[in-house]
């Protein structure tokens, strides 16, 4: 039986660079509150923050060998998103070593729905890694998933080629068909914001500013 491999084709890296510069919120809002992974999902060090293609892995549980073959296909800028089965136990699934081969690639991060291990030296290393725990527990290398097919990954559709936004706050996907929408309308968002920011250092409330007299009074 041959592998199950697939190829994609990867957005613009001036349109990643631009989405990389919006928050996990603001893309959420932007999206209607769609494409949102677990938040069990978050970055194991404080601070992380990651954007990229959707380099996309199906694992067996507590099996890595998918992972290990993922690294080698993988082009710069990609970010590995791993279907894991949600299993906490084998932090093994990524660790230091992995981290390493995986950034001598170009590999932007690592979005696991399981666990990793190694976290002191991933933070260190300033490797951006997000799953749902961290475990010192072993993985076996002995079974093939899938690359770059559609997974599930902490709770979301994700295709091969979506664009991965993580930061403090969790994981969103952006499907690649809606790139450029999220990226104009999230620098509206953006500049809406500052505007409330403004209007709340003048001294207006945000009862005022967004007219909830209206809403508490039908209430």
């Amino acid at each position: 039986m041959s592998l199950d491999i697939g190829d994609f084709q990867r957005p613009p890296r001036d349109l990643l660079a631009a989405i990389g510069e919006l928050s996990t919120p603001t893309a959420l809002e932007c999206l209607k509150g769609h494409f949102n992974m677990s938040s069990e999902i978050k970055p194991l060090w404080t601070g992380a923050k990651v954007v990229g293609s959707a380099l996309t892995v199906a694992c067996r549980v507590g099996d890595n060998l998918t992972l290990h073959k993922a690294i080698e296909l993988a082009e710069p800028g990609d970010v590995i998103v791993a279907d894991a089965g949600g299993y906490r136990e084998a932090g093994g699934m990524w660790g230091e070593i992995m981290a390493l081969a995986a950034r001598k690639r170009g590999v932007a991060g690592v979005v696991i729905d399981g666990a990793a291990r190694d976290v002191p030296i991933l933070r260190a290393m300033k490797f951006p890694i997000f799953a749902r725990t961290s475990s010192p527990g072993a993985t076996s290398k002995k079974s093939f998933g899938s690359i770059n097919r559609p997974i599930v990954c902490g709770g979301v559709l994700v295709n091969p080629g979506d664009i991965v936004l993580g930061d403090d706050d969790g994981v969103v996907i952006i499907p690649r068909a809606r790139a450029e929408e999220v990226l104009e309308l999230g620098r509206r968002r953006d500049a809406w914001e500052e505007q409330i920011k403004q209007l709340i250092e003048d001294g207006k409330t945000t009862v005022e500013i967004f007219g909830f007299d209206k809403v508490l009074q039908d209430l």
